[in-house]
């Protein structure tokens, strides 16, 4: 997951609802991507994520955000252009190679449902990354015309069945993806969007170009993703139907802006009680959280600081999770 100070209360709210609802929190490890021009940020970060969850096991990697700037091309939303956006490209040369396989989470979602679940995604052989596929969209609206009329662009796809995957949700084995180089490949694709305007919508496109057609099979419940609306105006969706394990605000539309400006969507109220910033959802949270832990026979101590964020420390069971 990537983590800054701009989407740090979606963050936080993605981090409490992966151990709320894990079987075995104590074997969850986190690894954030921070911005590396930005020292003192990365602190102040390091410092909230301590102290509100002091028994969270995770690592800070600085990523070095101006080293992709170069290759960063204007899309249809501003904040599509953030070179953190783009730091998942570089995860296998940023992570230790003891890790090699990974669940990449983007910062506006709340899982509700165990997240080993997903984590236990088999990969095929050859296969580097797993996510939801959605044939139904219409996958050539993600490359521009310039692309389509080029032969040898456009043959990209032949023979392989791509459809549409959203990047915010994503299963990563990273030895295959070092073996493969796949991070330059997808610089390659940037490089050539600088040159030529092949698409539009920001870091997505070059994972399509590379992986499309290519990756892995993942329920839909994994992914209940556009609910923060289209990327020019947000307005508020439906879920999709069928089961949920995640919801996924990507979008224009962020539940905790609408929130604030008192214009929520209905299922705002979904990603509400996940909210550390604001007590009157907490608090309510907490009770059903606290009652579920009992359950557990865990022990639970709550603080909360009106003015600044709920820490919660929780002391798991030393008993081992098989």
């Amino acid at each position: 997951m990537t983590l800054d100070a701009t989407y740090l209360r979606g963050s936080m709210a993605a981090i409490l609802s992966v151990p709320q609802h894990s079987s075995c929190p104590e074997n969850i490890i986190f690894h954030f991507l921070t911005a590396a021009s930005n020292i003192n940020s990365t602190a102040v970060l390091n410092r909230t994520l301590s102290t509100s969850f002091p028994y969270l096991k995770f690592q800070f990697y600085p990523f070095d955000d101006h080293s992709v700037a170069g290759f960063i091309s204007t899309s249809i939303r501003s904040a599509l252009d953030c070179p953190l956006n783009y730091a998942r490209n570089y995860l296998a040369n940023l992570l230790p190679p003891c890790v090699q396989k990974i669940v990449y989470l983007d910062s506006d979602l709340v899982l509700v449902d165990d997240i080993a679940k997903l984590a236990a995604t088999p990969l095929s052989v050859g296969v580097v990354l797993a996510a939801p596929e959605y044939c139904n969209a219409n996958f050539s609206s993600y490359f521009t015309p310039t692309f389509w009329s080029n032969p040898s662009l456009s043959l990209t796809f032949a023979g392989r069945r791509a459809c549409y995957f959203n990047t915010g949700v994503m299963v990563i084995d990273l030895a295959r993806w070092r073996d493969g180089d796949y991070t330059k490949k997808i610089e390659e694709w940037m490089e050539l969007q600088k040159r030529m305007r092949i698409y539009e919508l920001g870091s997505l496109p070059p994972f399509l170009l590379v992986f499309a057609g290519n990756i892995g099979p993942v329920d839909h419940r994994w992914n209940q993703h556009g609910l923060g609306g289209d990327n020019f105006h947000g307005l508020c969706r439906d879920l999709h139907p069928g089961p949920v394990s995640l919801l996924h605000w990507s979008g224009k539309g962020k539940p905790w802006a609408r929130l604030d400006a008192n214009r929520p969507c209905p299922l705002d109220a979904l990603w509400a009680p996940y909210d550390l910033l604001e007590t009157r959802y907490v608090l309510l949270f907490l009770v059903k959280y606290i009652r579920d832990m009992e359950q557990l026979n865990a022990t639970i101590i709550v603080v909360l600081n009106y003015r600044e964020l709920v820490s919660q420390l929780i002391n798991w069971n030393n008993g081992s999770c098989l």
